[in-house]
């Protein structure tokens, strides 16, 4: 079988989502709302926090990179497909498409050791709250950001090249809306079994690290919740974490249903609507979840809008 590599056809086809005329010009308008409210909404927060000295916390520290972690990895893939949806050209470049995996990696996989980062914060403030200032000092929270950003670095890096250096059939057509892991092992035409096993390697160590990170966290601050004897006390404990659960549940299953799942049960809508809600439809969600449940954020917010009112005043 003739095989093709980046100098005899220097580009892939993305199929998208859907062949109707009308449903693209649908999916468009909503893919561009979410992506304008994404853009907004994750700036909105960074600048918030950024802005308000009383939000210099930890959980902030990190939510404000989660913030930035979301929107930068929607730009990787949103764009793009907006782009497929309005016009009749469904390339991408060779180089692109490898780009865009890798960065769609790197930003997926240091979200992933990050939600396990404030799931490690959330127990020490809720299990050693006397201790928290002490634990979570400004030197270990960046060690956890940049260990996160590290981890989807290695995995991202490793799983690239290990699919960039396949040889690709004659056929460049991707059935999927971006260029992701499996769609592209389809147009193979070597044996794919061992970049399979490193893609599940460390997808899955990955996984399974924060898994193991998050659950042990929540069980501890269970336990301690249950010590509670007020009840306005639990609430209080519960509602810190509500938020982080809800954008952890949401993530994990949405992701877990797309890659870590045996590849004869793959199913291209299925899995192309999953992936439109990890990779389009959470980064809007991130924002508003951590937002709209958080009496801190929402005074912050009304404290900058004065303070910038008053300073335009001032001019």
């Amino acid at each position: 079988m003739r095989s093709w590599n980046s100098t005899k056809v220097p580009y892939f086809i993305l199929m998208g989502l859907t062949d109707s005329s009308e449903m693209q010009l649908a999916l468009s308008v909503l893919f561009l709302l979410i992506y304008l409210i994404t853009v907004l909404g994750n700036l909105g927060m960074i600048m918030i926090i950024c802005l308000d000295h009383q939000l210099n916390t930890p959980m902030y520290f990190f939510l404000t990179h989660l913030s930035f972690i979301d929107l930068s990895y929607s730009s990787v893939i949103t764009p793009k497909t907006l782009a497929n949806l309005l016009t009749s050209t469904k390339r991408i470049s060779f180089l692109g498409c490898f780009t865009q995996l890798y960065l769609f990696l790197l930003f997926a996989g240091s979200e992933i050791s990050l939600l396990s980062a404030m799931a490690y914060d959330r127990f020490v403030a809720i299990c050693n709250p006397l201790q928290y200032p002490v634990i979570m000092s400004s030197r270990l929270c960046r060690a956890l950001v940049a260990g996160s950003y590290m981890i989807g670095l290695v995995d991202c890096s490793f799983t690239v090249l290990s699919i960039v250096r396949l040889p690709f059939c004659n056929s460049n057509v991707i059935l999927h809306f971006f260029c992701d892991i499996f769609p592209i092992l389809a147009l193979s035409c070597h044996d794919t079994y061992t970049t399979q096993i490193v893609v599940y390697i460390f997808g899955s160590s990955t996984m399974s690290l924060s898994l193991i990170t998050m659950s042990w966290s929540y069980l501890s601050i269970l336990s301690s919740i249950l010590k509670i004897k007020s009840t306005s006390g639990k609430q209080k404990a519960f509602s810190t974490c509500a938020s982080h659960l809800l954008g952890v549940t949401i993530f994990y299953g949405t992701t877990g249903f797309t890659y870590l799942k045996p590849r004869k049960s793959y199913s291209l809508g299925k899995d192309q609507v999953a992936s439109v809600f990890y990779t389009i439809v959470i980064p809007m969600l991130n924002p508003l979840i951590y937002s709209l449940r958080n009496k801190e954020v929402k005074n912050a917010f009304f404290r900058v809008i004065q303070k910038t009112g008053g300073t335009w005043q001032l001019k």
